[in-house]
């Protein structure tokens, strides 16, 4: 299974990933960074399992996000 991890602390709220698949981020209103939907804290970092099918749409916003804070493995 694939996994999405999100350094939040290095999100500048660009909201790219938001755009790209809404189904999995948002804007937090307190603080404007994105969030991972569903994820769980590992060591200061948001990670979320996701299946194949949703692998594209979150490479994209991964590709795209202009801090790098986001990673797929």
């Amino acid at each position: 299974m694939t996994r999405i991890i999100h350094s939040r602390k290095k999100c500048i709220g660009c909201a790219y990933c938001v755009e790209i698949a809404p189904a999995f981020w948002r804007i937090n209103d307190k603080d404007g960074r994105c969030e991972l939907i569903g994820s769980s804290m590992r060591k200061e970092q948001f990670v979320l399992e996701i299946f194949e099918d949703e692998l594209t749409q979150n490479k994209m916003a991964a590709d795209l996000c202009p801090t790098k804070c986001i990673l797929i493995e």
